[in-house]
């Protein structure tokens, strides 16, 4: 990092106008320094590390766009102290929102990003010119044996992702390691029958000792694709695993995404992609979640965004999502997209093969769109 390089990092403030200009100053005191200016008697200090207050914008009545420059040596090319400077104590303060920030290369460089990416997947599947389809394993409570079937009928159907529900873990009636031979072991029968490329996803969660664990026993049982939830096992955690113990593509989950004032565009299509996110799941409108329509395409957007030196991510539009709705759904999102479909195919009861069918075919029937490129 060059010394003296800054970050732009712009928060949505609820304050009046008389107070925004000291809301401001304290947010980039907190952010930088944290630290009284009449305690500081370091010039360096004064000058190149404390926040500056780079533009307020009025936003709508009593809420401002604040846009503070931090010096990039404090970040110290660590995720953990990296967010602690962009939002930490900051995030504290109910009035307070993380909304964007602008990353200069060297920072982005010490983030792992993508190493496959939304080309990388289609790689994997063999899925080139539409939409990827995914289904999800569930509910949890089901034994092996029933898990392992749903994940034979899916693929028998044509899915071309299907991953572990979110809440299936290492619970006594599904332990990891069965269910995960036991699923992958139905993918790779199908395959054999059929010759798909359909990936069966594991999900992993735990603490870090389980997470690395549980990421050698799925590489061992050959699976080619995995899932974390950064918001649950840690931010920092996520990266090391992505970029120390994992060999195939990370598909992120948005649980605990909720729990801090980031907004979703941010965190999801930004900085998960910047943790090391090859795919992302997120919030689409119109499903059990209350995200605009306008939220969910730039969490897409985002996602695949051009940036040098990072991989776009494939963005997973998911959460109460209807077979129905897939036209929609491919109109907001594009080709380059996995649309994830969990329990509108479950209600299909003994019909679930053929109502998956109709998922796999009207996905495969949408209009080609010219696929994403991001390897500059």
């Amino acid at each position: 990092m060059n010394a003296g390089e800054r970050i732009e990092v712009t928060y949505r403030v609820a304050a009046s106008q008389d107070r925004i200009g000291a809301v401001a100053t304290a947010i980039a005191i907190e952010q930088s320094i944290e630290c009284p200016l009449e305690a500081v008697d370091d010039r360096r200090v004064i000058d190149e590390v404390l926040g500056r207050v780079s533009s307020i914008t009025a936003v709508g009545e009593g809420v401002h766009e604040v846009v503070v420059s931090l010096a990039v040596e404090t970040l110290s090319g660590d995720v953990a102290q990296g967010m602690n400077m962009l939002f930490g104590n900051t995030s504290l303060h109910e009035h307070v929102q993380l909304v964007d920030v602008a990353f200069p290369p060297a920072v982005a460089r010490d983030w792992p990003g993508p190493r496959f990416g939304l080309e990388g997947i289609r790689a994997l599947t063999g899925v080139q010119g539409r939409a990827l389809t995914c289904a999800a394993l569930k509910p949890q409570g089901l034994p092996v044996d029933r898990l392992a079937e749903l994940c034979r009928t899916f693929a028998r159907a044509g899915v071309d992702v299907i991953k572990d529900d979110h809440g299936l873990a290492d619970q006594a009636i599904a332990p990891f390691a069965a269910r995960v031979q036991a699923c992958q072991q139905a993918v790779d029968a199908v395959r054999r029958e059929t010759g798909s490329r359909v990936q069966y996803v594991p999900n992993l969660v735990g603490s870090p000792r389980t997470l690395v664990a549980q990421a050698r026993l799925a590489a061992d049982e050959g699976c080619g694709m995995v899932m974390m939830a950064p918001g649950l096992v840690g931010l920092p955690v996520f990266a090391e695993m992505v970029s120390e113990h994992l060999r195939v593509p990370v598909l992120a989950h948005p649980s605990m995404g909720g729990a801090a004032r980031i907004a979703p565009p941010l965190l999801f299509g930004t900085l998960y992609r910047l943790l090391g996110a090859d795919a992302v799941i997120f919030v689409n409108h119109g499903g059990r979640f209350g995200y605009s329509r306008e939220t969910s395409i730039a969490i897409a957007d985002r996602a695949r965004a051009r940036w040098e030196g990072v991989p776009a991510a494939l963005p997973v539009p998911a959460g109460g999502m209807t077979v129905e709705r897939v036209p929609a759904l491919l109109a907001d999102y594009g080709a380059d997209t996995m649309l994830l479909i969990g329990g509108s195919l479950l209600v299909a009861g003994d019909a679930l093969l053929e109502r998956t069918r109709r998922f796999v075919s009207m996905v495969q029937a949408g209009a080609p769109v010219q696929c994403v490129s991001n390897t500059d």
